[in-house]
């Protein structure tokens, strides 16, 4: 990873604790990034459709349980435009259905992670998930290395 690049992050999540966390976690971690937090689907599809190429995210948190319009909704209809499929996105959810994994992975998520897991140890795991050539290690994910099932 290039420390003088700030990493886009763009995270949907209707819980403001968990969005609040998150970002304190990401100062915490030392990871050069900008962030932007959105509080549901709805705003997240909005926020993807108004965008200018060179502003696009370069990673997406995405809660799956959310009001109104979900995650998977909000999956799916990124990944219906071909521009975005180069953009990994990290499902950060409190579901561990065997139906919500294999969802997510059939819909093109790089990887689904528990939110109890995530945060408990946020601050390694966002230095692990940003390591050199990170782009790289989430693109095209096995369905062995998709769910992230053990803490660190």
């Amino acid at each position: 990873m290039n420390l003088e690049e700030n990493i886009r992050i763009l995270m949907a999540d209707d819980d403001e604790d968990d969005r609040l966390f998150f970002g304190q976690a990401l100062i915490d971690s030392g990871i050069a990034s900008e962030l932007t937090a959105l509080s549901d689907g709805y705003k997240l599809i909005a926020y993807m459709q108004n965008l200018v190429d060179d502003r696009a995210p370069d990673i997406i948190f995405l809660d799956l349980n959310m009001p109104g319009t979900d995650g998977k909704f909000c999956l799916r209809e990124i990944r219906r435009h071909a521009i975005f499929s180069h953009i990994p996105i990290i499902v950060l959810t409190t579901s561990d259905r065997t139906k919500d994994v294999a969802d997510t992975f059939r819909d093109g998520a790089n990887r689904y992670i528990s939110k109890l897991l995530f945060y408990s140890a946020s601050v390694k795991y966002f230095k692990l998930l940003f390591e050199y050539d990170w782009r790289q290690t989430l693109s095209n994910p096995s369905f062995d290395t998709f769910h992230i099932k053990e803490s660190l």
